[in-house]
């Protein structure tokens, strides 16, 4: 199946219990605070389901022969992932890589799981086969699934079975032949009020004791007892397009889930109560580098737009001749092109694994490491080409309807490119990029999705060939030595 942006919206109109402002959202389709975004994210299946865009965005199903999107492609070539990530490029540039979990994201996880299901065979021949199906169910109806695998701060010093709270993460209440019964909060549900269901589980390590938070199932948005609460909507926030161009239609949202004692049937549980099946299922699969590729490769596409504002900024302001100014648009350049080569790098240097070809997990932990600490650097880079520019704006657009006010703007918002209207438009995007609520909270995300810089720089650590590394040290040293040099006759 192979839906569009109609069949979307329509999906999520399945009475999910949405709470924001102390209130029940009701039709998020139709809601102030959501309505934009879902459209947006109905915008990239319409293009998927394009005539013109079959080849490219879907390939033919193994199972059923229809076609199905690409997101749900499993590679078994270098050729075949290239061809896949082209799909996942063109729907981010469809959002300018600020919707970081898009439908490809989770779909990812989930086809990485499906290419190491025999890792799940040797805990239990029964949820392998349950993750089989609900892969070739997800992918068939061409689901958008979210996923919260993270549990509530609360104090961290502390195991989940030492928490206060018992069920402040989620974990098995009970058990019987039809599933078991969840009670209890995950986070982030990024996306989650615009998916059609959540994958849920646990990234973080377990320990002895916490067999009861051990759990991978998914299960409808709209389950009997689950709650989402909504963080603030900057959407609902956004004054108008032309003020909020890129919070007014991209706040992908973030919510924490409450399972307040929610069945899940057996068919839809991968791990239940085993500790060491849970932390092996992302990191002993292909799903962690899949999942992660997925958001280099949309991270490639965002510095490409936010390298993009910072030149728009110069020639705007009339410095793109300045000496200087060119100095800091090449290394925000060389800073975007080295993003680029890492997913190429993640590609030329992939490997097959059971039949399937993975992306190399040392380039892609590298990657992951940089961008961390390069995104923040990349916006305070536009702060400084900007200026006072992307502050001294209009407070609305309504500014331009008081012909006094329009007067003022056209004599105070000057520029040698463009006139006076388009550089209050183009800055008012800059600061939604770069300054605005919707901004800090992309800084946020891209500092943490992955997890905090020591788990990612663990990770590289742990796949560096460091093996190759030392040799290279070892040879040189072995190449000379004290006694070679105190035997060697020296001229006179």
């Amino acid at each position: 199946m192979i839906k569009n942006g109609t069949q979307h919206i329509a999906s999520l109109r399945d009475g999910r219990q949405v709470y924001l402002n102390g209130q029940p959202v009701g039709d998020v389709t139709a809601h102030a605070a959501f309505r934009n975004s879902i459209r947006s994210y109905a915008s990239l299946y319409d293009y998927q389901a394009r005539d013109e865009n079959v080849e490219k965005m879907t390939f033919v199903s193994p199972d059923s022969g229809n076609r199905v999107s690409r997101i749900w492609q499993l590679p078994t070539s270098y050729d075949e992932l290239v061809e896949r990530r082209a799909a996942l490029e063109a729907w981010s540039e469809l959002h300018y890589g600020f919707m970081g979990r898009s439908p490809d994201h989770v779909a990812s996880c989930l086809s990485g799981m499906y290419m190491g299901a025999d890792v799940f065979e040797q805990y239990d021949p029964a949820r392998a086969g349950a993750l089989r199906d609900y892969y070739r169910y997800a992918r068939d109806n061409d689901l958008f699934l979210t996923y919260v695998i993270v549990n509530p701060q609360a104090n961290q010093s502390k195991a989940a079975h030492e928490q206060e709270d018992k069920y402040l993460a989620v974990g098995i209440v009970d058990q019987d032949a039809e599933g078991i019964t969840v009670r209890g909060a995950k986070m982030l549900a990024t996306s989650g009020i615009m998916a059609n269901e959540v994958f849920c589980s646990c990234i973080q390590p377990l320990r002895e004791g916490d067999e009861m938070y051990a759990l991978s199932f998914a299960v409808p948005m709209n389950a009997k007892g689950m709650k989402i609460m909504s963080r603030k909507s900057y959407e609902e926030s956004a004054t108008s397009v032309f003020d909020n161009p890129l919070s007014s239609r991209f706040d992908e949202n973030d919510a924490v889930l409450y399972f307040d004692d929610v069945k899940v049937p057996w068919e839809r549980i991968f791990v239940a109560g085993n500790t060491a099946m849970c932390a092996k299922q992302f990191h002993a699969t292909p799903a962690h580098v899949y999942q992660n590729y997925q958001c280099q490769v949309r991270l490639m596409t965002k510095l490409r737009f936010l390298v993009g504002l910072g030149l728009k900024i110069s020639e705007v302001n009339g410095t793109n001749t300045f000496p200087q100014v060119r100095e800091t648009l090449g290394q925000l350049a060389a800073e975007a092109s080295m993003v680029e080569a890492w997913v190429y790098g993640m590609e030329a240097k992939g490997t097959v694994v059971n039949g399937f070809y993975v992306p190399d997990r040392n380039m892609l932990y590298g990657s992951q490491v940089v961008t961390q600490q390069l995104y923040s650097k990349v916006l305070n880079t536009l702060r400084e080409l900007a200026g006072g520019g992307m502050i001294m704006l209009p407070s609305s657009v309504r500014d331009f309807e008081n012909p006094d006010l329009l007067r003022i703007i056209e004599k105070t918002q000057k520029s040698p490119v463009c006139s006076s209207e388009e550089r209050v438009k183009f800055f008012k995007l800059a600061w939604d990029a770069v300054g605005s609520e919707f901004a800090s909270r992309h800084n946020q995300y891209e500092l943490f999705y992955a997890g905090a810089s020591f788990v990612t720089k663990g990770h590289a650590y742990r796949t560096y060939d460091w093996q190759r590394a030392s040799h290279l040290v070892d040879s040189m040293l072995g190449s000379y030595s004290l006694n070679q040099e105190l035997s060697t006759p020296r001229a006179a």
